[in-house]
């Protein structure tokens, strides 16, 4: 599994056969075959370890404040881009095709568990309709800059990080001129912040 989450994270899945996966293991091809039927499977399986790392890097570490955690946050995140950039890109850039059945329930499931783990941060149990749209409309905000700072580079991680961190508050700001929930919550993340 370590050999084919290394060359998924530096080539695009079409590229890598079960002849390199196996090659790079040091195990035969029959082995890898057995243990995972084909390269379509071996590919799943790989974006669930991948998935299950991205997800225990951004858990809470502690009972910080809710935007310190959102950056500590926001820092794995991008470690985790960073060290499989161009299975991410793959991932996040492929069609129709490549977005479907597993591989499409395998990003949605990353993308929920983002959200509840937001939710969790910010001391929220069940969102509204203008905090839960806000926050999925933040978490593809920052699937966008990480792609864009993959292609670019042009922009520091901490720099982008912070702007993300603004983006959030100021994503929150708009919805709280709509939604009493959120500028409760945007009150009290602001006076977490003062203290």
């Amino acid at each position: 599994m370590a050999a084919a989450l290394e060359l998924f994270s530096r080539h695009d899945a079409e590229d890598v056969s079960i002849d390199d996966v196996a090659s790079a293991a040091g195990a035969s091809r029959a082995l890898v075959y057995h243990y995972f039927g084909g390269k379509q499977e071996l590919y799943v399986a790989a974006l669930k370890s991948a998935a299950a790392q991205l997800e225990a890097r951004l858990r809470p570490h502690g009972n910080g404040r809710p935007m310190d955690e959102l950056a500590l946050g926001l820092e794995r995140y991008f470690d985790f881009v960073e060290e499989h950039a161009a299975g991410f890109a793959a991932l996040l850039k492929g069609g129709p095709a490549n977005r479907s059945g597993e591989i499409g329930e395998i990003v949605d499931s990353v993308r929920h568990r983002l959200l509840r783990l937001i939710m969790r941060q910010m001391r929220v149990e069940e969102p509204g309709p203008a905090l839960r749209i806000t926050l999925r409309s933040w978490i593809a905000s920052v699937e966008t800059a990480g792609l864009d700072w993959l292609e670019h580079r042009d922009v520091e991680r901490p720099t982008l990080e912070r702007m993300l961190v603004d983006h959030m508050v100021a994503l929150l700001g708009v919805a709280a001129d709509h939604d009493p929930q959120v500028a409760e919550l945007l009150e009290e993340l602001v006076r977490d912040q003062l203290l």
